[in-house]
């Protein structure tokens, strides 16, 4: 079993920056990938940013590209989420998550392990 813990989220204004970062402990896999995803209030989860952990390939979604960036600690086998120039629209829970296989999916339903989450607020 694969266990995901978040930590970093709170309260910040607009345009201003926060750091996500995420614990893996538990099962390894040979290959493995870890992504972010954020839901609001009354939308669905959406995907924000995945690392493959083998290729170092990174994708983001387009409304993040730019301000944030995902970053890996091999040694602690942890990932960080700096996110920069934050906007109200940025203001959701957000998640980490993990999934068996080296590409970088950025569908929700790809990833079978999930952290509790973290609440992320941005004020205008």
């Amino acid at each position: 079993q694969v266990q995901l813990v978040e930590s970093g989220g709170g309260l910040v204004q607009a345009g201003g920056s926060l750091r996500l970062s995420c614990a893996t402990s538990g099962r390894t896999f040979s290959s493995y990938t870890m992504g972010w995803f954020r839901q609001a209030p009354g939308k669905e989860r959406e995907f924000v940013t995945a690392i493959s952990w083998s290729t170092g390939t990174t994708v983001y979604a387009d409304a993040v590209r730019g301000r944030f960036t995902l970053s890996r600690d091999n040694a602690k086998n942890t990932v960080h989420l700096q996110m920069d120039i934050l906007k109200p629209d940025d203001s959701a829970v957000y998640y980490c998550a993990a999934r068996d296989g080296r590409l970088a999916k950025t569908g929700a339903g790809e990833y079978a392990y999930w952290g509790q989450g973290t609440q992320v607020t941005v004020s205008s």
